[in-house]
């Protein structure tokens, strides 16, 4: 079977999965935003501040549905939904979907320079561990990868704010609008991910190391930098590709805060905004295009799977 064809061949049979977990996704989220203590009504009302009657208080329930069985109203935002449509907001009234939408590039953008600088402190720290195995340089990787799982992400980020920005005076921190105003985040984001990608990288290089092809490319007289790159490093991808791919949920949760922290006008600071004023349109369209995002994230690792190793057959080998 052709390369392609297996690609092809992962798509569809992970296609039927994709809509029932969205659709369960779905479902839970608008029951919990149902139960959850808090009256979106008197929110909008603003009941602390405005008199209102009983009568203009169940005027608007009836206008936005809320009156009705929950069922009734899953299945009428679904519809919706499907096409493309999930509501406006109880608090602006703008369209949920062109809220999100204007904000995701902003957390796509920032995900992925978090990505890339996890990448470039892991795999350094990862190889020299490996590489010498026991020795300063392997300590000096994990009391490294020790420090940055010990310590919290926003706190990280106000010692960065502190260091580089009101002492140096060197980087922005505040905003989205030039590449200066990526690294900040980008870094806090990586350092937080990059602890556990070093470990894993230096356990399955140390591993690779110790594997009689390796011992046959050297004694070949291959050169020692071109078995760590090709050799080494390329059976070591399925792996980090493995916990990329079971990380990204847990990256699009962590990366709210440093949103938040540093005002970057992505998804994260939107949400935070519609929790606090329980604008619940807003949540379930949040959770939603989420889940829609870490789902075809690990799609996506499924077909990296493919390219880099042929051999795999889904359904019949497990990964």
């Amino acid at each position: 079977m052709t390369w392609w064809k297996q690609i092809v061949k992962v798509v569809s049979s992970r296609l039927l999965q994709f809509i029932i977990m969205i659709l369960v996704l779905s479902f839970v989220t608008f029951l919990l935003m149902k139960i959850t203590p808090g009256d979106p009504i008197r929110t909008i009302l603003k009941v602390d501040d405005v008199r209102v009657t009983l009568e203009e208080e169940q005027q608007l329930r009836e206008a936005y549905g809320f009156n009705q069985p929950i069922l009734v109203q899953y299945r009428e935002w679904l519809s919706n939904a499907i096409r493309g449509d999930l509501g406006d907001s109880l608090i602006t009234n703008r369209p949920v979907m062109d809220m999100i939408t204007s904000r995701l590039p902003a957390t796509i953008g920032l995900a992925a320079g978090g990505i890339v600088m996890l990448f470039i402190i892991a795999l350094p720290l990862g190889m020299l561990g490996a590489i010498y195995e026991n020795k300063w340089p392997d300590r000096l990787s994990r009391l490294i990868a020790l420090a940055g799982a010990s310590m919290p992400s926003f706190w990280l980020g106000l010692l960065l704010i502190q260091l580089f920005s009101l002492h140096l005076g060197i980087l922005p921190v505040m905003g989205r609008g030039t590449f200066a105003h990526y690294i900040l985040p980008s870094i806090t984001l990586g350092i937080a991910m990059a602890p556990m990608y070093i470990r894993l990288l230096r356990e399955r290089l140390i591993h690779t190391l110790k594997s009689p092809y390796i011992e046959a490319a050297e004694a070949r007289g291959v050169r020692r930098s071109r078995i760590l790159i090709v050799h080494v490093l390329r059976g070591s991808l399925i792996s980090i590709v493995t916990l990329l791919g079971l990380s990204i949920g847990s990256l699009l949760g962590g990366i709210t805060v440093v949103e938040v922290l540093f005002s970057w006008p992505g998804m994260g600071e939107l949400i935070v905004q519609a929790v606090m004023q329980r604008d619940y349109p807003v949540i379930q369209g949040y959770i939603l295009v989420i889940g829609i995002l870490v789902v075809t994230a690990n799609l996506i690792v499924d077909i990296i799977y493919t390219v880099l190793n042929p051999q795999i057959r889904y359904g019949k080998e497990g990964l």
